[in-house]
C-alpha cells in the first residue's frame, strides 16, 4: 500500500472506532490482526483482558465493549498523524471519565501497519505508571 492509502485506513480506522459498531470495527482489520500493548497495562488490568488481541472480533469487541465500559465519556486529540508507505503513526492525547468518577488523561502513540487496504497489526504505547495511577487511584474502577 502506498502513504496515502495507509493514511485513509487509519483515518477510516479511527472513524469505525468512534461508532462502536462491531461490524463496523472488525470490518477494517485483516482476519490475522493483532493489537499488542504493553503487558500489565491499566486498561488492560481493570478489564482483566489480554494486552495482545488476535482477530478482528476480538479487536472489535474490545474497543466496542470493553473501552467503554472502562472510559465513560472520552475525547481524543490527534498530536500527529505520519504515514510512510504501509507504516502509519499516530500521537494522540486521550481524556476520559473513569466509572468510578476519577479523570483520566494520557498520550498515546499507536503505530498501525497495514495490508491489502486494512489493518493488519496496531503496537499501542502509553504512560503505562500514570494511567494505572489514575486508573486505580480510588481502587478498582469498575
Amino acid at each position: 500500500m502506498n502513504t496515502e492509502q495507509s493514511r485513509a485506513v487509519v483515518k477510516a480506522t479511527w472513524a469505525a472506532f468512534a461508532s462502536r459498531d462491531v461490524e463496523r470495527i472488525a470490518a477494517m482489520f485483516t482476519e490475522d490482526a493483532e493489537w499488542l500493548a504493553p503487558p500489565e497495562n491499566a486498561t488492560a488490568t481493570a478489564l482483566n483482558v489480554t494486552n495482545h488481541m488476535i482477530g478482528p472480533r476480538a479487536i472489535a469487541e474490545f474497543v466496542a465493549t470493553g473501552v467503554r465500559r472502562l472510559f465513560v465519556e472520552s475525547s481524543v486529540e490527534f498530536r500527529g498523524f505520519y504515514a510512510d508507505g504501509n507504516v502509519v503513526v499516530v500521537e494522540e492525547r486521550m481524556t476520559s471519565r473513569l466509572p468510578n468518577g476519577g479523570t483520566y488523561v494520557n498520550d498515546y502513540c499507536w503505530i498501525f501497519e497495514c495490508r491489502d487496504g486494512l489493518i493488519s497489526r496496531m503496537r499501542e504505547y502509553m504512560d503505562t505508571l500514570g494511567g494505572h495511577r489514575q486508573i486505580f487511584a480510588n481502587g478498582p474502577p469498575l
